[in-house]
């Protein structure tokens, strides 16, 4: 079996005995020498990590490796836990605190659901017209008491996880909102009555509604005396006139 280099034929014999020209360059003396610019790619150059002067390094809690030297407290005792109740100091909490708002009378941080569930209804606005400005503005702050001991309790049901009391808080919510609503509603009435009974003042000639605190507003044009006199004689004038 012969080889064909060019056009003519050869035997695999001659072809061993043929210098391979192609790695001539290889053993030159000119092909090893050094590029003037890095032939490294720039990710190979990142991934050499040099040592910061970092103290605090292979610090971890996780780990349990600490400060590779000794600090200032080290000598000193560290404080221990009193586990004896007896031993422990006593924390004096003022009764009048105002964080005691957001609890019941009995400072505890949740109700059953029979306590949470005993409430009446709502008062209706029908209720609310005979009530004066103080009654209303107490009444107000009371729900919104009342809002905040349901919210604290059912942040503290859905930390605890409790599973009950859901329902009933509900009900009681419900019923605190629907008594500000009516509050709103007397209110919004007695602010358009008091507009529309400025609005006729205002058309008043006899009615000052630049009138100084303690002074009197209403200046009638004619006393009652004078009216009854001028208009309606006495009988003592009627008896000379007959």
């Amino acid at each position: 079996m012969a080889y064909v280099v060019g056009r003519t034929r050869r035997c695999p014999s001659d072809v061993q005995g043929l210098p391979l020209v192609f790695l001539a360059p290889l053993f030159s003396s000119t092909a090893r020498t050094t590029a003037a610019f890095p032939t490294s790619s720039p990710t190979a150059q990142r991934r050499i990590r040099r040592r910061d002067n970092n103290p605090d390094r292979g610090v971890s809690a996780l780990r349990r490796t600490g400060l590779k030297y000794r600090v200032e407290m080290s000598s000193q005792p560290l404080p221990r836990p009193v586990t004896n109740p007896n031993k422990r100091s006593k924390v004096f909490v003022d009764p009048d605190h105002g964080l005691w708002g957001f609890f019941r009378d009995d400072k505890k941080a949740l109700s059953t659901p029979e306590q949470t569930d005993a409430f009446g209804r709502p008062w209706v606005v029908e209720e609310l017209r005979h009530k004066s400005w103080e009654d209303l503005h107490s009444l107000w702050w009371v729900c919104c008491k009342e809002r905040n001991i349901l919210a604290t309790q059912e942040y503290e049901r859905q930390r605890l996880k409790a599973g009950f009391g859901d329902a009933e808080m509900i009900d009681r919510d419900r019923a605190v909102r629907q008594t500000q609503k009516a509050i709103k509603h007397a209110l919004t009435e007695r602010y358009y009555a008091f507009e529309e009974a400025r609005r006729v003042a205002a058309a008043d000639q006899e009615i000052n509604l630049e009138a100084e605190p303690g002074t009197q507003a209403y200046m009638p044009a004619y006393s009652d005396e004078g009216h009854l006199e001028n208009d309606y004689p006495g009988p003592a004038n009627a008896g000379g006139a007959a």
